[in-house]
């Protein structure tokens, strides 16, 4: 059973940065983190579920919610099986708890953040971003 766990969440203050970490382990099969596109979502207390970045499996393609753009930014490094959340000028809404997902998916280039239209294989536990002066 392929497991993702997220790290490198915590309290920060308005303005700084913080790099989440989402790695994964115990594939049973050659389709390791490679063969996935991966999301990140977040959830706010009383709020649903949304989408905040997807990166494509090659790492060409990227999505990002407007709420995110020029300030978050995704990598991934198929070699250790883990992609990275970079998150700068953080500011209060956007603490969270944040998400990783994974999809596995024949296209290079695709990836999708779209929670209603996309079932994903597997989910984090989730690591808690605090954004607090």
């Amino acid at each position: 059973q392929l497991q993702l766990v997220e790290s490198g969440g915590g309290l920060v203050q308005p303005g700084g940065s913080l790099r989440l970490s989402c790695a994964a382990s115990g594939f049973q099969s050659v389709f390791t983190l490679e063969y996935y596109f991966v999301a990140w979502f977040r959830q706010a207390p009383g709020k649903e579920r949304e989408g905040v970045l997807c990166i494509s499996r090659n790492g060409k393609s990227s999505k990002y919610a407007d709420s995110v753009k020029g300030r978050f930014a995704l990598s991934r490094d198929n070699a250790k099986n883990t992609v990275y959340l970079q998150m700068n000028s953080l500011k209060p809404d956007d603490t969270a708890i944040y998400y990783c997902a994974v999809k596995r998916n024949l296209l290079p280039d695709f990836c999708s953040m779209e929670l209603r239209k996309t079932q994903y294989d597997y989910w984090g536990q989730g690591t808690q971003v605090t954004v607090s002066s």
